[in-house]
């Protein structure tokens, strides 16, 4: 059975549509990461931020939001071709509403007030999909999976096996995250976060960049457009916030997608790596890639473009690769400094690289080495 990922709704710090995030993509352009006014005990930090206003109380609902309004077309043809209750919605997201929930908590204690209970809903992780669900009137199986950083490339097997189940004809499916505060705290007291901008597989790489996004797909049953072909997850358990340095759980799950879509090592074109930035994460997937793919396969990590927008990480990176597929052109990777030892047997892009790519695999690992990797193609 074929799968086929229909059109894209994608917002982050490249751009709030399509058109914008492939210009700022192809070009390498890293300004939006300096053009918010993010702080972090008093220090300036690179941050991700949307190109979107704040309408709403949630921010979560305004980044989706935008994303839905791309693909109102394609969710009309939804609904003159599935009836309501078969089409799914699942998310992949770790904020939700933690970020504004926080300010009003905060806000009650200072002022000896009650805490308003409005506040509690904004915190449950059923949120976006509700939130969804309630916007375009999809009852399926609607819920949002949250396993940290690879929680919305996680929903692509949810999606599918519903499918594949007959339980859904069609579902909505990806992540979103946007800005929060005890994320970016988190981070911090975690020596996880950098000041300066994230600098992936380079000797000068020292911690995150944190940001915030929405990507949205339909997945259906299909053979035309660019397809699902393959999906690996593992869960190795080394640490609570550290990958395992050998890098057994992603290596696994590579290998698990390269097994389900019935590929070869070979058969990859480009993989876009977790790429994080942190000195254990790079040297961990750098070894993994090498020992799965060997040194020629094109790599980027797309998190010095976008920031590492956490439960929305996994499905940012798909439809970057979505959007490479679509419109023939190969993501950069932005690197400053000379390649860490650690990471240099893998075969990193460049900005006037020039090879026809078919089909990509996508990594995103998790706290807790909760992994999963992702294969598309044309």
């Amino acid at each position: 059975m074929e799968y086929v990922l229909k059109n894209l709704g994608f917002v982050c710090a490249l751009g709030a549509n399509n058109e914008d995030i492939v210009k700022n993509a192809k070009a390498g352009n890293t300004s939006a990461m300096f053009s918010g006014n993010i702080t972090v005990n008093g220090k300036n930090v690179p941050f991700g931020c949307a190109p979107i206003e704040t309408k709403q109380d949630l921010r979560m609902y305004d980044l989706i939001d935008c994303a839905l309004e791309q693909i109102k077309g394609d969710i009309e043809l939804l609904k003159q071709n599935y009836a309501l209750n078969r089409v799914g919605i699942i998310i992949g997201s770790s904020n939700t509403g933690v970020h504004e929930a926080q300010k009003l908590i905060e806000a009650a204690y200072k002022n000896n007030r009650e805490i308003d209970n409005r506040v509690m809903p904004d915190l449950e992780l059923g949120t976006p999909a509700k939130y969804i669900s309630m916007k375009t009137g999809f009852v399926g199986p609607v819920f949002t999976i949250s396993t940290a950083c690879s929680s919305s490339l996680k929903v692509f097997q949810s999606a599918r096996q519903l499918i594949e189940n007959n339980i859904c004809d069609a579902v909505l499916v990806g992540g979103v995250d946007a800005r929060c505060d005890f994320a970016l705290n988190g981070f911090n007291a975690l020596g996880a976060l950098s000041e300066k901008h994230t600098n992936p597989m380079s000797e000068n790489r020292i911690g995150i960049n944190l940001g915030e996004g929405a990507a949205l797909f339909i997945l259906e049953k299909g053979c035309c457009g660019i397809k699902l072909l393959g999906i690996g997850e593992s869960s190795d358990a080394y640490h609570l916030t550290s990958p395992d340095p050998s890098g057994a759980g992603a290596i696994e799950s590579m290998r698990k997608a390269l097994t389900d879509a019935h590929l070869e090592p070979n058969d990859i074109d480009f993989v876009n790596m977790h790429g994080t930035g942190t000195i254990a994460n790079d040297a961990m997937e750098s070894l993994a890639v090498n020992t799965v793919f060997g040194e020629n396969v094109l790599c980027a990590s797309t998190k010095p473009l976008t920031g590492h927008t956490l439960g929305a990480a996994g499905a940012i990176s798909m439809g970057l690769s979505w959007l490479m597929l679509k419109y023939n052109f190969i993501i950069p990777h932005v690197f400053d400094g000379n390649f860490a030892r650690d990471c240099s047997k893998i075969c990193l892009s460049t900005k006037d690289e020039n090879k026809e790519i078919n089909r990509i695999l996508c990594n995103a690992f998790a706290f807790g080495g909760s992994n999963a990797s992702l294969i598309m193609g044309k």
